[in-house]
């Protein structure tokens, strides 16, 4: 009977690229146009995924686009979402004993904070992005600026997966 090994280092491949991206537009405004300048269809996706922080869990939207051809899945998600928390006013002021909303923001990748987008390209082959895909992202003119995301900086390598 043979013997199957697997080592955990197999697990650890990186097999996606990142780019970050400044812009102030909507997320569907930003997949609108990335649609437009690159060869990829992004659509809301059904089921956004959850993040644990702290006592509550807070869902992100994303878009996606499957490339059958290529085996390439183009993922856009935003980095900044809020919640919010109802409490009950506890201090000594004028609004004791009412309720109070606490909005609070919560970063995808807290060590970007001025990310405002995330750009995810995962695939199993060997696809390269190259500086034509940047330079496609960067002529869109609600973008302030764009570059790829080096994985060894990414401390929170976890939120990435989803």
């Amino acid at each position: 009977m043979a013997v199957l090994k697997l080592e955990l280092d197999e697990f650890d491949a990186i097999d996606y690229n990142l780019i970050a991206i400044h812009s102030s537009v909507e997320d569907y405004r930003m997949a609108f146009l990335l649609n437009q300048h690159l060869p990829i269809i992004l659509h809301k996706n059904k089921n956004p995924f959850s993040l644990a922080v702290k006592d509550n869990v807070v869902a992100f939207d994303y878009f996606q686009f499957e490339d059958q051809a290529t085996d390439v899945n183009w993922m856009l998600i935003p980095n900044k979402n809020e919640y919010v928390v109802r409490k009950k006013s506890t201090g000594q002021n004028l609004f004791l004993d009412t309720q109070v909303e606490i909005a609070t923001r919560v970063y995808l990748l807290p060590e970007f904070k001025k990310v405002d987008y995330f750009l995810k390209i995962e695939h199993q082959n060997q696809f390269d992005v190259s500086a034509e895909v940047l330079d496609k992202i960067i002529e869109i003119p609600h973008i302030s600026a764009v570059y790829s995301v080096d994985s060894a900086k990414i401390k929170s390598k976890n939120n990435l997966i989803f």
